[in-house]
């Protein structure tokens, strides 16, 4: 969990791609408005990357195990970094185009997720899975976020640019992004360590 946390922190960085397109929040120092980054981000990254990578495991018991290497060597993994690094492909292209950040964002996760089972077909219960957990918990998370603070995602959100449907008050942006990042980020782990969930 912790390994994968100090992987995702550094996405955080990305905040000035998405404020205020996506979105403007309040931040320490008003840093987000002012600059595009903030410190805040860096800590949503890094909670929210460790948590995607265990969800599946914590829920099911399953333990990380070494893959045998004649199944390192078999040629669905020839592609094995093309897959790792498609979403980070992905993105940069899908970003000049006329639409929200927060799109190609969604796209480029779910690129990711298709090369993953492709590469890894024994990680295709743990993504789909892993994706709904991560789903849920998001959904709690983003939930007390607005019961807290009443009308936080009127305020924060750029509401006007999205597709402007709400489930529960909350962008339906909101719930692709955790499915999708759930489903890419179950099994980044067992990607670069060359592991699998054992029950």
């Amino acid at each position: 969990m912790l390994w994968a946390s100090l992987f995702t922190m550094p996405f955080g960085l990305s905040e000035p791609l998405f404020v205020p397109e996506y979105w403007a929040p309040p931040s320490l120092f008003d840093l987000a408005i002012n600059t595009g980054f903030d410190i805040e981000s860096l800590i949503f990254c890094f909670g929210i990357g460790g948590v995607g990578v265990v969800l599946y495991n914590i829920l099911t018991g399953a333990r990380f195990s070494q893959v045998s290497e004649t199944y390192r060597r078999s040629p669905l993994h020839r592609h094995h970094r093309l897959a790792i690094a498609a979403p980070f492909i992905t993105y940069p292209i899908l970003y000049f185009f006329p639409w929200n950040p927060i799109y190609p964002a969604f796209i480029a996760m779910i690129v990711g997720t298709i090369a993953t089972i492709l590469c890894r077909p024994d990680l295709k219960t743990k993504t789909w899975v892993g994706g709904l957990l991560f789903l849920g918990y998001y959904w709690i998370f983003i939930s007390g976020l607005e019961l807290l603070s009443p009308g936080y995602v009127e305020r924060v959100w750029n509401l006007d640019a999205l597709s402007g449907i709400l489930f529960f008050g909350i962008p339906a942006e909101e719930f692709i992004f955790a499915l999708t990042f759930g489903m890419y980020w179950a099994g980044v782990y067992e990607h670069f360590t060359w592991s699998k969930s054992v029950a």
